[in-house]
């Protein structure tokens, strides 16, 4: 396999459940997956334009809330339910954690406390209010920038982060990463919102994404002393659901 595919398929891998064609990456190395950061808002493209693949088939016998029901259970099935999966543990161990080691402890433990379920029912729900609140003019753009924005959200939420544990393969992904791989990034998801909802839509939602996912790695590093897959997934949920709370300001500000 070329590098270039090597790169996309250990995102597609890390991003979603859907096999792709032929052998994927069994181990890859930390610099493989340093450069799989450059494809994730392009797999955020792809299950967004399965969204809204899926909303046209359906809209002409299915009213909208059913619509969105099941699209939100399409996204969460293809990803797994990593996300929301890290949505419930992070806010288990926010509410439980004494200390950062504790609160580690607790993003580990793959039973949901009855405060994470709560955390993740409030997460399912403004998800689906978005999607419900979402104006006819800009449903098909938003359920392709969404997406690609959250993963793209992931991206930023690597730069310059460090794990909270010393070794293993996580903690030598984050050094590799570097600020070539956000700019990388960046320019893709910015192409991809710049064609879709205009170019002062596109730069107003990636600069309040960066400011948004910046402050959340500023808490999580007080809180946990670095950044983990959970609380990546919990990036990419917050960052979506702000985008769909606040995408019908988007109609106004054409």
């Amino acid at each position: 396999m070329t590098q270039v595919w090597v790169a996309f398929s250990v995102a597609w891998q890390f991003l979603t459940i859907v096999p792709l064609p032929g052998r994927g990456v069994d181990q890859p190395t930390a610099l493989t997956l340093a450069s799989s950061l450059y494809w994730f808002p392009v797999v955020g493209v792809v299950l967004g334009m399965g969204l809204v693949g899926l909303d046209r088939l359906l809209y002409s016998f299915m009213d909208e809330g059913a619509r969105n029901m099941i699209l939100l259970a399409l996204l969460i099935l293809v990803t797994g339910g990593l996300h929301q999966d890290g949505v419930a543990d992070t806010v288990d161990a926010l509410a439980g954690g004494r200390d950062a080691e504790h609160r580690l402890k607790i993003l580990r433990d793959s039973h949901i406390g009855a405060i994470g379920a709560t955390g993740l029912m409030i997460s399912l729900g403004l998800r689906y209010a978005g999607l419900m609140a979402l104006p006819a003019e800009v449903r098909e753009a938003a359920l392709v920038s969404m997406p690609a924005l959250g993963r793209w959200a992931m991206v930023v939420g690597t730069w310059r982060m460090t794990s909270p544990r010393s070794d293993g393969l996580a903690a030598s992904f984050l050094r590799e990463m570097t600020g070539r791989h956000l700019l990388i990034a960046t320019l893709m998801v910015m192409s991809v919102l710049i064609g879709l909802l205009g170019v002062a839509i596109a730069i107003a939602v990636v600069t309040g994404g960066f400011v948004l996912v910046r402050l959340l790695n500023g808490g999580f590093s007080k809180l946990f002393g670095g950044i983990t897959g959970d609380l990546l997934g919990t990036v990419n949920e917050c960052v979506e659901i702000v985008f769909l709370l606040l995408a019908p300001l988007m109609v106004s500000a054409d």
